[in-house]
């Protein structure tokens, strides 16, 4: 009579686990291959992962249009739950008409939200960049200040778009945990928290200072094009060796082919403007919008 009813347990189990979201996976499966795995060899395999995917995407940079800091910052505060192409599509428009703090600070709110109302979120949005501007022109004489504990006191700015600013237009090294490097860190067994300090933090040990910038551009590359939230492409995936967390997606090498995006997958990156090395294809500018009146040069790579 017992048999029956372990069989039920382990149908109930087998139900719970399928109905495990691909997060919860992520964070279970690298914590199972760490058991089973030193420290040092983990930080081994943690810095061999970087150095393999220096080679699969030597060309990762900020996917973000922008040619000096305060456009950076402005346009890394408006990347926040939208795609970087929708920002890189809504700010030509908006830098044109406030290219400087000064003028930002003293905008229109209406027109402001109106500008950036593709990027979702633009009354928050707006109060934040304005009240950024407008810190910038009072207590900064107009220019975007090049140390952390500056960055993350202008409104709307956090670790996260800090470091983006630090380390793209300032060259300080810094660690951007954005969902991608969440998720990714986590998969790659690097972390097990869920915390963006935390993950930060226990990254920042594993890899040397210097490398900590382009570390977070590899990851992000990778995750956007490849080591995806729902299914990852794992049969296409360059780094499988090296991966704990592979067969969570698809692992049929044809099948996952067709799960690659943007320049992996044939098709336009995010920018409109996009480093000359770049080889994939720029992004489309916003429906209905001449190119001619959104192509700008590319700055401060």
């Amino acid at each position: 009579m017992r048999k029956p009813a372990a069989k039920k347990a382990t149908t109930a189990k087998k139900a719970a686990a399928a109905k495990r979201s691909p997060a919860a996976k992520a964070a279970v499966v690298p914590a199972k291959a760490r058991k089973a795995e030193s420290r040092l060899g983990m930080v081994r395999r943690a810095r061999r992962i970087n150095r393999e995917l220096a080679e699969v995407y030597p060309y990762a940079h900020p996917e973000l249009d922008f040619r000096n800091p305060f456009e950076l910052l402005v346009a890394t505060v408006l990347s926040a739950q939208t795609t970087d192409l929708r920002v890189n599509q809504t700010t030509p428009a908006l830098f044109a008409r406030y290219p400087t703090p000064e003028d930002l600070a003293a905008a229109v709110p209406e027109e402001v939200e109106e500008l950036i109302r593709p990027t979702g979120f633009f009354r928050a949005k707006t109060k934040s960049i304005m009240g950024l501007a407008a810190a910038l022109r009072d207590d900064f004489g107009g220019e975007v200040p090049g140390r952390l504990e500056d960055l993350v006191k202008l409104p709307g700015v956090g670790r996260k778009t800090a470091f983006v600013v630090l380390g793209n237009a300032y060259g300080v090294p810094g660690i951007t945990v954005d969902t991608h490097f969440m998720r990714l860190s986590r998969r790659f067994g690097w972390t097990g928290s869920d915390d963006p300090v935390k993950i930060e933090a226990e990254v920042a040990e594993i890899f040397p200072k210097s490398d900590w910038t382009m570390l977070s551009h590899r990851v992000i590359f990778h995750g956007r094009r490849i080591c995806h939230a729902r299914k990852p492409a794992c049969g296409a995936c360059p780094i499988t060796h090296l991966c704990p967390a592979y067969g969570e997606g698809e692992t049929d090498p044809e099948k996952a082919r067709k799960l690659l995006k943007y320049e992996k997958g044939g098709y336009p990156g995010q920018r409109l403007n996009p480093p000359a090395d770049y080889p994939g294809r720029p992004a489309p500018p916003a429906p209905g919008v001449a190119p001619g009146a959104v192509q700008r040069p590319s700055g401060d790579q």
